[in-house]
């Protein structure tokens, strides 16, 4: 069986969710013995003072036996943050006089974009 055809076998079903300079995939695969589980990626983009560009990525791998506690411990830190804080966004980035030059500077902590895991 060749790369392409490995390939084809492992991806069946993606989605997309661009966010910013961040992108998150989200992709089902098989495994060698023709299961499914989820991959999530997020992939964020840097850009160097050239113009130049890089992207850093994280993945995860979600099995269909971890799917109900995810889900759920997910679900329950959502909502803690938005009951907490709410849904506006409190960022240093996005207040008008932001530098660019703090950001860089900052922890490689990210925070998480809602994720709707419904369709799990």
């Amino acid at each position: 069986m060749g790369g392409k055809d490995l390939m084809d076998q492992e991806e069946i079903y993606s989605k997309v969710l661009r966010a910013g300079r961040r992108t998150y995939f989200f992709d089902v695969r098989s495994t060698k013995a023709g299961d499914y589980y989820l991959t999530i990626t997020e992939s964020k983009k840097f850009t160097h003072d050239d113009g130049s560009f890089h992207y850093k990525k994280h993945k995860i791998y979600l099995y269909k036996e971890d799917f109900t506690a995810f889900k759920d411990i997910m679900t329950e830190m959502m909502d803690y943050i938005v009951d907490e804080k709410g849904m506006e966004v409190i960022s240093e980035r996005h207040q008008k006089d932001f530098n660019k030059v703090d950001e860089e500077n900052t922890s490689d902590v990210e925070s998480f974009t809602d994720v709707d895991f419904d369709d799990i």
